[in-house]
């Protein structure tokens, strides 16, 4: 797929009405090396301290989201403020979602939006990154990982490790919607979420192809054993495929992605981002 919104340019770079002091959230749209503005949030964290636990202020999560989602959709709000307790946040639209331009490459071009995050969270002073993805947002983060470089630690949550599979309803779903014209009328006008017409030319590289291409960065694969998206054998390649370098936690009772990770689960990955990120 080939986004086609080269070129365009957002008249300014800052939301309006938005809180910009120094404490407290920013909001601006980043531009993509691809030319598509990005809607991003930055939250500076109220780290609390656990336990004795050292200081995390240096360090700054990138929340990829899934598909449909948006940076304010309320379980990613609900996300970034579960981790902002053990670091800072940005969150951030991917194309074609909420209030960035372009269209939904459906995890092929998305890695140049969050390579962009990326970079805002290391320009605002944040020495160690961690990228955090969900469904479409994890195989999103462990591709960045393996073709930018330049974090820290990763974790992918939900993620599928080959494209194409239509095993299970919402999979044959899913790829009604972004194959059919009649789909991608109701992911634009009932979903809020502009779908890209075109097929990959090429194919991106895969999931469980990026993750042995992550090392040495620590990849922690989150994956419910009640995901009704992407079965068990998924979450399984990527962490073979990681080898010495990745991590599995299989969740019991566990659903898919952003709606089904609970308080406790978010503090869990925070915890192990902090410890592990270096």
């Amino acid at each position: 797929m080939n986004d086609g919104s080269a070129g365009h340019v957002a008249r300014s770079t800052l939301r309006p009405h938005v809180e910009t002091a120094s404490r407290g959230p920013l909001r601006r749209y980043l531009h993509t090396s691809d030319g598509v503005r990005i809607d991003s949030v930055y939250d500076p964290g109220r780290v609390v301290y656990e336990n004795g636990g050292s200081s995390a202020r240096d360090l700054v999560f990138v929340i990829a989201h899934g598909f449909t989602g948006d940076a304010d959709r309320p379980h990613v709000r609900r996300t970034a403020a579960g981790l902002a307790r053990r670091g800072a946040v940005v969150s951030f639209s991917f194309r074609g979602h909420g209030a960035s331009g372009g269209r939904s490459t459906v995890g092929d071009r998305e890695v140049l939006d969050l390579a962009a995050a990326v970079d805002w969270a290391r320009s605002l002073g944040h020495t160690r990154v961690v990228t955090v993805g969900f469904s479409m947002g994890g195989s999103v983060v462990l591709r960045h990982a393996a073709l930018h470089r330049g974090v820290d630690a990763v974790v992918s949550v939900s993620s599928p490790a080959r494209w194409y599979y239509r095993g299970t309803a919402p999979m044959r779903r899913l790829h009604w919607l972004v194959m059919r014209p009649e789909g991608r009328l109701v992911g634009r006008y009932g979903l809020r979420t502009r779908i890209h017409h075109r097929d990959w030319d090429p194919v991106p590289l895969s999931p469980v192809e990026a993750v042995p291409r992550i090392a040495p960065a620590p990849l922690l694969v989150v994956h419910g054993d009640r995901d009704g998206y992407f079965p068990l054998d998924h979450p399984r390649m990527l962490a073979e495929a990681a080898g010495e370098h990745g991590e599995l936690w299989l969740e019991p009772g566990m659903g898919h992605a952003e709606h089904a990770t609970g308080e406790d689960l978010l503090r869990r990955i925070a915890d192990w981002a902090v410890v592990r990120a270096g």
